[in-house]
């Protein structure tokens, strides 16, 4: 695809920069970190799922709150200050797996790790903010797709009893699922800091030009070769997109959804009151689980 969206500008320097960009061993995190270098960032800590990536990758991250948490403490002794973390791990199968936390693994690995690290590590971006007198970002990877989920969850379950449930699992929407889950995250995290301390956004790379469909039957992936060769961003577009979300647009994208550097709304079901007891239960889930595992963990509700 040819597609140029438009990016650089003059004053998009990340010289003296801080940033974090979670799954980020290979396709557009990797790509992403190394845009986010050629800016001219100073340090650029990446995280991938596995000990043995994370060698390759120069990485240290496992796809579970415990050792998420062993990553933050870490980060929290040893990076003074952190400009931007850029949330990307993201993972897409049709076959229920558990995590090693015991939870269904694409919303873990989508969902669960990413909002913990982005809870644990808040404080250090409105530290760093204060610091340097302008706004920190926090940027979580999502996809346009979001906009097609609708999950009910009834009355008796918990958000995360719902989609752990193996009877109600769909391994053909779960990725949806898990986007939609993202979106709402954001928004509800958005309402809890100002936009003059921490810019916090959703966005979607758009379709790129990775392997990321390669778990998927092959009944989905010969018909996604085909349409990924005619209308996919390369990797560098797609980069292009995250480093937008996370260092050139402005606190206008605060709580928002982008997408093709075009800031919307994000699923219209969110606003509706099914959607909004979703974010409710989103959130009530989430803290409820990230303080299970940091008692120590100060939330702004």
């Amino acid at each position: 695809m040819a597609e140029k969206l438009p990016l650089m500008t003059a004053g998009n320097c990340l010289a003296g920069k801080t940033i974090i960009v979670t799954g980020s061993n290979s396709g557009i995190g990797h790509e992403t970190a190394r845009q986010y270098l050629t800016l001219g960032a100073s340090r650029v800590i990446i995280t991938v799922r596995s000990e043995t990536k994370g060698q390759q990758a120069i990485s240290a991250l496992r796809a579970d709150l415990a050792s998420a948490l062993g990553f933050c403490q870490k980060v929290k002794e040893e990076v003074p200050e952190l400009d931007i973390l850029l949330c990307n791990a993201g993972l897409n199968i049709v076959k229920y797996e558990e995590s090693k936390s015991g939870h269904e693994i694409v919303m873990q690995v989508n969902c669960y790790t990413n909002f913990f690290i982005a809870f644990e590590l808040l404080p250090l971006l409105r530290a760093t903010a204060f610091k340097r007198g302008t706004p920190s970002r926090l940027t979580f990877v999502g996809s346009g797709m979001h906009t097609m989920s609708k999950p009910s969850i009834s009355s008796t379950e918990t958000f995360l009893e719902h989609f752990d449930n193996r009877e109600r699992y769909k391994g053909l929407t779960r990725y949806l699922d898990s986007k939609l889950a993202v979106n709402a995250f954001a928004r509800g995290l958005a309402t809890t800091v100002s936009s003059n301390e921490v810019i916090i956004n959703n966005v979607c790379p758009g379709m790129v030009a990775t392997g990321f469909d390669k778990t998927m039957p092959a009944w989905i992936i010969v018909p996604f070769k085909f349409i990924r060769a005619v209308v996919a961003r390369s990797v560098e577009v797609g980069g292009w997109t995250l480093v937008y979300a996370t260092a050139v647009v402005g606190p206008e994208s605060h709580s928002r959804f982008i997408q093709s550097n075009k800031i919307e709304s994000g699923a219209p079901f969110l606003d509706e009151s099914k959607g909004k007891e979703f974010i409710e239960k989103l959130w009530t889930g989430i803290v409820e689980e990230v303080k299970s595992v940091d008692l120590d963990l100060k939330i702004n509700l």
